[in-house]
């Protein structure tokens, strides 16, 4: 059953464009790390390197959390908890428009084309979200 989540999550989710994504490390730590996302309207959609410590850690625990950044003033809260998974039937980043459009500028402004993101980013993690914080 998918999480009921409000339009007003939903339009966050489509239109803010860094996030934090939190793993566990194989000794327990949590590891928050920022990130690159695309909200489908039931799961969210991250490339990753493949060698990424974030890749091992779901691979051992697939729990993570997700959140995207407060107000000013510690408001509009909203994270997510849910399961990870790296996801083989995703397209590439360039064989997703969306995805591309979302991150063109930002694409272009760590010097690359989407073609080289894509090449060095080529591992899909889908977080399905179980949970939420709204607030």
């Amino acid at each position: 059953m998918a999480l009921h989540l409000s339009d007003a999550v939903q339009t966050r989710l489509r239109q803010e464009k860094i996030a934090w994504l939190t793993t566990v490390r194989p000794d327990g730590l949590p590891q928050p790390t920022p990130i690159w996302f695309l909200w489908d309207g039931t799961s969210l959609l991250i490339y990753s390197k493949p060698d990424a410590r974030k890749i091992h850690n779901l691979l051992a625990h697939p729990g993570v959390a997700f959140h995207l950044n407060s107000d000013e003033w510690g408001g509009s809260i909203l994270v997510l908890w849910g399961r990870a998974v790296v996801d083989p039937q995703a397209p590439p980043a360039t064989g997703n428009a969306a995805y591309v459009e979302k991150y063109r500028q930002g694409i272009a402004d760590i010097g690359m084309t989407p073609e080289e993101m894509a090449a060095e980013y080529s591992a899909a993690i889908r977080i399905t979200p179980e949970r939420v914080r709204e607030e």
